[in-house]
């Protein structure tokens, strides 16, 4: 599976059988998953066509529940707390099941 990050989480989280990029680092692929904070929503919102497969999930990493209802009118697929980070696989195998499957 391939994930692209437009904020900055440690690729050492994830599972060695995903592929992960940072956007700001340079793609090399179209992503199936796109992680994501609110400081780079608009990022996202702007190049979401150039690095996303035509099916994709969008998971925001959120600080609080704030953020939660700055993100509800963008579409995101998933939440997981900043403080939750090191969970980030089950979150990703979860919206591969749900969504990508």
């Amino acid at each position: 599976m391939d994930i692209i990050t437009f904020n900055e989480v440690d690729e050492s989280l994830f599972n060695s059988e995903f592929k992960v990029e940072h956007f700001h680092t340079g793609t090399s692929m179209k992503a199936d998953v796109v992680i994501l904070d609110i400081n780079t929503i608009f990022e996202f919102e702007e190049n979401k066509a150039e690095v996303t497969k035509d099916k994709y999930v969008s998971i925001a990493v959120i600080e609080d529940e704030s953020d939660y209802d700055a993100f509800k009118n963008f579409g995101i697929d998933a939440w997981i707390l900043a403080s939750e980070i090191s969970q980030i696989n089950n979150i990703v195998n979860l919206v591969n099941k749900r969504f990508l499957s």
